[in-house]
């Protein structure tokens, strides 16, 4: 078993890009039809968390990292590559040049790549809002709801605003996180 592993390179498929989730589900339906299964070990579409604000929600998504590339490591051998070629929404591998084979990616890169799978995944509020000083904001979570102020400070490291907001006429500071503002 450890030599078939050491068979199994990484590659770089180029789809359409938006629909890479869609084209790794087709690829391995189209390698289990086959029963090639056994020359496929498993394909990522490298994805990381970020939180998007929208009326006042927060809604977290799955962006790809890479749009238009999904990573595939398997064994291309006979049939595989074709069929992975034919693919609806593949447009061919990353590296190959005309009428020649795959480019494997090298033990470098695919640590690297790996490495930035697993930092995206660890990452979960990758906040996709900058706020600048300046800046006039909604609050729109808690006591002070529905108040409107400037933003005196953005400090990133603990993802918080100092906010100057009109309280009964009176200036004052508050510490916000970024999902209780929205901009204005």
């Amino acid at each position: 078993m450890s030599e078939e592993k050491d068979v199994m390179k990484w590659y770089v498929v180029r789809s359409v890009s938006g629909q890479e989730n869609k084209i790794k589900e087709y690829i391995e339906s189209e390698i289990n039809h086959h029963n090639l299964g056994d020359y496929l070990q498993q394909i990522l579409v490298p994805t990381e968390k970020v939180v998007q604000i929208r009326n006042g929600k927060k809604i977290n998504k799955e962006k790809v990292y890479f749009p238009g590339y999904i990573m595939v490591q398997a064994r291309l051998e006979g049939e595989v590559p074709h069929i992975i070629k034919s693919v609806n929404g593949v447009i061919g591998f990353l590296g190959e040049t005309k009428g020649g084979d795959p480019v494997p990616l090298r033990r470098s890169e695919v640590n690297r790549m790996l490495g930035k799978v697993d930092e995206l995944a660890e990452q979960t509020d990758n906040i996709a809002i900058p706020f600048k000083s300046g800046e006039t904001i909604k609050v729109v979570d808690g006591p002070f709801n529905g108040f409107n102020g400037v933003i005196e400070k953005v400090n990133e490291e603990k993802r918080k605003l100092e906010v100057m907001v009109k309280i009964f006429g009176r200036k004052t500071p508050l510490e916000l996180s970024y999902m209780q503002v929205e901009k204005v």
